[in-house]
């Protein structure tokens, strides 16, 4: 269900509504990285949640110009900007969790852990850029979600930490816009799957900059 395309000062731009949908996420993404990077906060879990956060605005500002708005003149090699970017964004919040259970996870689990976040990263970028197919993209996305619910689940049970909690509730609100978006459920023309997920995205988005200013750390952890 392709939206009609509008022309701005003669100027055409597909797919309006995705195009500011993906701005939406991109605006909350800018916002959190943003918020974050002033907070002044050292632990090495934020870090990694800093950076989620301008990868994920990175892909979806590169998603509505490149992949929506003017794919008609750049063609569809140009959406792997935005598939890039946004497999590095969930590298990034995976290793987030992985280091915000590093103090009570045994130190060799925790390595294989951050070892195949890595080999993982690798494997599914290279088979979406040989194959220029998004559904290796969609499979990075689910299980780096999967992952981390995970991770956010064992530390929650360990340390009743409240942003964990808010962490699991935004995978909850981001595995809808992957529903969504895999079942292309559309409600108008003018609001279509894209458009749908891209709200539960920003929405998502704001859950986990919510559980990451919630997470507490021992003195211990701040390195």
């Amino acid at each position: 269900m392709l939206q009609p395309d509008i022309y701005i000062s003669g100027i055409r731009i597909q797919e309006p509504v995705t195009v500011l949908t993906d701005f939406l996420v991109a605006a909350v993404c800018f916002y959190a990285f943003f918020k974050l990077r002033k907070s002044g906060r050292k632990e090495r879990p934020i870090f990694y949640f800093k950076y989620f956060f301008l990868a994920m605005g990175l892909s979806t500002f590169f998603g509505a110009l490149l992949g929506h708005a003017f794919l008609y003149k750049l063609g569809f090699v140009w959406k792997t900007p935005a598939w890039v970017t946004g497999m590095c964004s969930v590298f990034f919040i995976e290793r987030a969790a992985i280091m915000q259970a590093r103090s009570i996870m045994n130190q060799r689990v925790s390595k294989f852990f951050s070892f195949m976040n890595v080999m993982e990263l690798c494997t599914f970028l290279f088979l979406a850029l040989y194959f220029l197919n998004f559904f290796f993209v969609d499979i990075h996305a689910s299980y780096g979600l999967l992952v981390v619910f995970v991770f956010e689940c064992f530390i929650y049970i360990k340390k009743k930490d409240p942003g964990s909690l808010m962490m699991m509730f935004a995978i909850g609100v981001s595995t809808l816009a992957a529903v969504v978006h895999m079942s292309k459920f559309s409600i108008h023309t003018w609001f279509n799957y894209f458009d749908l997920s891209h709200v539960f995205m920003a929405a998502g988005s704001y859950l986990f900059y919510l559980g990451a200013t919630k997470i507490k750390f021992e003195e211990t952890e701040v390195k």
